[in-house]
């Protein structure tokens, strides 16, 4: 994806995007609904690739992007667009030589914000975490998804109280389950609006792929990383649950401290323990995290 003028980007295949057969499915459901004119919503955990899958499901659709971040700090206009300072105009007239007469006046300027800019025009909206925005933020998102209207506010320079949404306008969502910190519920009426893929954690040959696209690591370095972090998953024993991101991080790290596993069982525990000790917990006490890296300690020396 390429950026223009910091709101609009251009689509295009991501660098280093690993599509295996689980990915392609997904991708080819989500292609689905949007043809059928639902927009798609990618609920999941922490680093099951909804973003990614929502990037890569824009550049297939072929439209440009606009993007948004959810943020608790949002207000409907935040989203659709406000007066942002102001514009002078002024008027000389010398229509009579000897009289000068100037007029001026200053009047408010509306911008549009993404959501609209997206809405006029037929783009795809990516909403990223869009339950991290409070509800009644998004309740503008309603009216465009059901009716193809937006309701716009006031003060937009005599121009129409809506917008009639673009008939390419298409709405691609992500979001954490609900029991997230910092995660609000969304409206019953907003969900029923979409089409929700929930995403679950990659299997074994996917996590493999990806990790080694990403990290630039040998691949039979990668499978043990791997395995590592799935068995630890598999143990029960974690605050949070590990991911494919502790994988990277791990290969990522070892390529530049050392480049390979032979001869590096030193830095390699060292490495999962910091790494892993950090993802799967979130207050950090000290029996847990002991347990954490007696596992992973195991795991290590058997994996590796």
């Amino acid at each position: 994806m390429r950026e223009e003028l910091g709101t609009v980007i251009e689509p295009q295949p991501l660098p280093d995007f690993v599509e295996t057969p689980y990915v392609t499915a997904l991708t080819e459901r989500a292609l689905g609904y949007v043809k059928a004119g639902f927009p798609v919503h990618f609920r999941g955990a922490s680093g099951t690739g909804k973003t990614s899958l929502a990037l890569h499901v824009a550049s297939r659709i072929g439209r440009p992007v606009v993007m948004i971040h959810g943020d608790a700090e949002y207000r409907t206009s935040d989203l659709v667009g406000g007066e942002y300072g102001y514009r002078l105009r002024k008027v000389i007239d010398r229509f009579v030589s000897r009289v000068l007469k100037v007029e001026e006046d200053m009047v408010k300027r509306w911008v549009d914000n993404r959501l609209t800019v997206a809405c006029k025009y037929g783009f795809t909206l990516i909403y990223d975490e869009f339950t991290r925005s409070r509800p009644e933020a998004n309740n503008i998102l309603l009216s465009i998804l059901q009716e193809g209207m937006m309701d716009m506010p006031a003060g937009r320079g005599g121009e129409e109280s809506y917008v009639r949404v673009d008939p390419r306008f298409t709405a691609i969502f992500t979001s954490n389950p609900e029991e997230y910190a910092g995660v609000h519920r969304s409206q019953d009426a907003l969900r029923d609006r979409m089409v929700t893929l929930d995403l679950d954690l990659f299997d074994l040959e996917t996590e493999v792929r990806i990790t080694h696209a990403k990290s630039g690591l040998r691949r039979e370095d990668v499978e043990k990383i791997v395995a590592v972090v799935r068995a630890l998953r598999a143990s029960g024993v974690c605050e949070f649950a590990p991911t494919i991101r502790g994988s990277i991080m791990i290969a990522k790290s070892l390529r530049v401290l050392n480049g390979q596993l032979k001869g590096a069982n030193g830095i390699l525990e060292q490495t999962c323990q910091d790494i892993l000790g950090s993802e799967t917990s979130r207050l950090g006490g000290h029996a847990n995290q002991a347990k954490v890296r007696t596992l992973v300690r195991k795991l290590v020396r058997e994996h590796c």
